[in-house]
């Protein structure tokens, strides 16, 4: 007696439907992360990080977004900046109190691991 073989075919196990299925979540995961890691390479991410509010950036897109969308008048505009200045500059004196408060309480070691943490929460 001789045996024959049949050559086993990728398309043979995907007649397995448990194979087929792993195979194509697999492939699906796979060109999902590759698209994602693409539209990340060209630039579509850069929308989600907004610049903060009371940056001078924030400052600006802030007022081009609410002169467009409420329809503001060249006077109200102007006001807006005000507002939006003043905002600002209260913002940056609440985070500079704030952390003067922190650091009283800190010995030394933590002062250090606490300016690092800040460090890189601006990044």
């Amino acid at each position: 007696m001789t045996a024959t073989t049949t050559p086993h075919s990728f398309a043979g196990t995907l007649q397995n439907p448990k194979t087929a299925s792993i195979v194509t979540l697999t492939l699906v995961f796979l060109v999902g992360a590759l698209v994602g890691a693409l539209a990340m390479n060209l630039g579509f991410h850069n929308p989600l990080h907004k610049a903060a509010p009371w940056s001078t950036a924030g400052k600006e897109a802030a007022l081009a977004r609410y002169t467009k969308e409420l329809d503001l008048t060249p006077a109200q505009a102007d006001q807006m900046r005000t507002i939006l200045d003043d905002f600002s500059r209260y913002y940056q004196d609440v985070m500079l109190t704030g952390k003067g408060s922190i650091y009283r309480i800190l010995n030394d070691d933590q002062k250090r691991k606490f300016a690092k943490m800040l460090e890189e929460a601006q990044r």
